[in-house]
Formats: C-alpha cells, structure tokens, sequence
C-alpha cells in the first residue's frame, strides 16, 4: 500500500512539472478534445510511469528527450514489459512534437483507432435522453380540445 502511496504522490508531482514538450502535447490530447479519446498524463501502469495514456487504445505515449540518452537499455525492457501486458507503447522523440506535431498527432490518431476497442452494440442514450417522460392521464387537467 506504501509504494502505491508513493506512486500516487510522484504522479501528482509529476503533473504539477510537466516539461514544456509534455505541455505543448497535452494541449492537444487533454478534455477528450483528441478525436474523443480521453488521455491521463503521468499515470502509474503496470509498475511504470507513463507519460499519457489511452485506456480505450491501451495506448501508452512516451516523450523521451534528452534524459534519456544513455538508458536506451532500460526503456526498451519498460516499453517490453509494458508491450507484454497488452499495451502498445509509442515513443515519441521531444524534437519530433517541435519540428513536426502534425505528423505525431497523425500517428497517435492511428494508433488510437487501430488500438481503439469497438464501440458498445447497444450504447447507453445521453444524459437526459431516453428518459420517460410523464404524461398526464386522460381526462385530468385540460378539457379535450376539440377536433377539427
């Protein structure tokens, strides 16, 4: 329970920190505005943190950057790791989300619909709609108005 606390804790931290380049993605990917996927950024998975993440793809989106130089060993058993739970791990380099955010959003947008589970067969109506509505009996109230 302790390291999930902990976890939990460093989420949080990481959130409130994000680097320019998570910020600059999160603008696109934030309040489901991303073709209606809902993206969490900095999330606890399987043990690991992950930078955003698509529950409805099980798309996991890793910005790596300049910290990351010399720990090519360790992100590739994370992303192995991750990728044998049934996760499909995009590593994306900062400079890319600079030079050519179009194409990033492109390729996440793909991966999203080629991860994304099938719609339910028989979806739930939208808040309000669906409802009965209540109808007066007949005979109460109003007189009937007469036929024309």
């Amino acid at each position: 329970m302790q390291q999930d606390e902990f976890r939990t804790r460093r989420a949080r931290e990481l959130r409130r920190e994000m680097t320019p380049t998570e910020k600059r993605l999160w603008s696109h990917l934030r309040g489901r505005r991303f073709a209606g996927y809902k993206f969490r950024r900095q999330t606890p998975i399987a043990g690991y943190m992950a930078d955003f993440y698509c529950a409805r793809a099980r798309l996991i989106l890793e910005l790596d950057g300049e910290s990351h130089f010399g720990r090519e060993a360790s992100d590739e058993s994370r992303q192995l790791a991750l990728e044998a739970k049934g996760f499909k791990v995009l590593r994306i380099w900062d400079t890319h989300i600079y030079h050519d955010l179009d194409a990033v959003l492109e390729m996440i947008w793909r991966e999203c619909e080629a991860g994304a589970s099938p719609p339910h067969p028989n979806p739930s109506p939208p808040r309000g709609e669906g409802r009965k509505t209540h109808r007066p009996c007949e005979g109460r109230g109003k007189k009937d108005s007469p036929t024309l």
